[in-house]
């Protein structure tokens, strides 16, 4: 199944889910909704309500929770890129100039507070305490994710399980909690909901795996930001962190001033690239992306073949082989 014909199948659902959330962004205060609806309609690719659209699918929720919830999901993931985008300095952010270049970095944060509120006002409003615990465990252990990830700032000495760490807690795990919530409301047992659980977080771990490639491999038009952002972020992810432990004394040195510049020049940058390249950074990493991709598959096991089931592995192929 291609990736098209799975948003096919929940075309229908996300557009009332689209629908629904815009209906949330109605504030007395202009500017809440301003810097809301552009980010929102920045065309960001709905992949993590469609994994729990999917997920409710094949768990058979029935009602309307699914919609609304699969909404609250995207107003957390938006939260987070707009406290990003301030954290990173960034200017960029799908193509288009960011929110916080825009409109400010303060404004960026408290409208990212704003969404967040939100998001919990809807989830309170559904009474559902097992989902408000999902959801407020997955949102403590993505900021922690966040700190862990800005003490670990320019650090060339991070180490793959540091890394995995960051990058479970920063993503994975709103893709596992949007999973779960459908599983949830399906009133799967507790095997299928472990299940997609797992699912939707070695997705999300392989999702941001291949984003860190990504970042080395793609072009401007395709990624929306400039090629190498992570780098002069000071992001050591794990291409770097592979190619940092095979390097010679001479080559650490070299990448360690790239890491720590400011304004990093595009000859250090190919420098890093190249080494990267040299010591097989990239394909480590797409290696381990597909390690994750065929564990997130195998989770899916414990449910009958069906199309939900095989939407959601075609998902997860997508992953692997995205250009963006």
């Amino acid at each position: 199944m291609r990736i098209q014909e799975v948003f096919d199948i929940t075309r229908d659902d996300i557009k009332r889910m689209e629908e629904e959330f815009k209906s949330h962004l109605s504030s007395d205060i202009w500017l809440v909704g301003k810097v809301s609806q552009y980010i929102l309609s920045s065309g960001g690719k709905r992949f993590r309500p469609l994994v729990m659209l999917l997920c409710a699918r094949l768990c058979g929720c029935k009602g309307e929770s699914h919609i609304q919830l699969a909404g609250v999901i995207e107003f957390i993931h938006t939260a987070t890129l707009l406290h990003d985008d301030v954290v990173d300095n960034a200017n960029l952010r799908r193509g288009s100039a960011s929110a916080n270049v825009v409109w400010g970095d303060g404004a960026s944060i408290l409208v990212g507070d704003y969404l967040l509120s939100k998001a919990f006002s809807i989830a309170v409003a559904g009474g559902n305490m097992r989902i408000l615990e999902v959801l407020s465990r997955t949102t403590t252990r993505m900021a922690e994710g966040e700190v862990m990830q800005l003490l670990r700032h320019a650090d060339v000495n991070s180490s793959e399980k540091e890394y995995l760490e960051v990058i479970t807690n920063k993503t994975a795990v709103l893709f596992s909690a949007a999973a779960e919530i459908a599983a949830i409301l399906g009133g799967v047992s507790p095997e299928s909901e472990a299940a997609v659980a797992g699912y939707g977080l070695a997705l999300g771990i392989a999702y941001q795996l291949m984003d860190d490639c990504l970042d080395y491999t793609s072009n401007n038009e395709d990624l929306g930001k400039p090629i190498g952002s992570d780098l002069r972020e000071g992001k050591v992810t794990l291409p770097l962190i592979r190619a940092f432990a095979k390097a010679t004394t001479a080559e650490r040195a070299a990448i360690k001033e790239a890491v720590e510049a400011k304004g990093l020049a595009n000859d250090g940058l190919k420098n890093v690239v190249s080494l990267i390249d040299k010591y097989g950074g990239i394909r480590y990493t797409l290696d381990m992306a597909h390690r994750y991709v065929e564990d997130a598959k195998k989770k899916l096991d414990v449910f009958k073949p069906d199309v939900e089931v095989i939407a959601l592995k075609a998902v997860a192929d997508y992953v692997e082989t995205r250009t963006h």
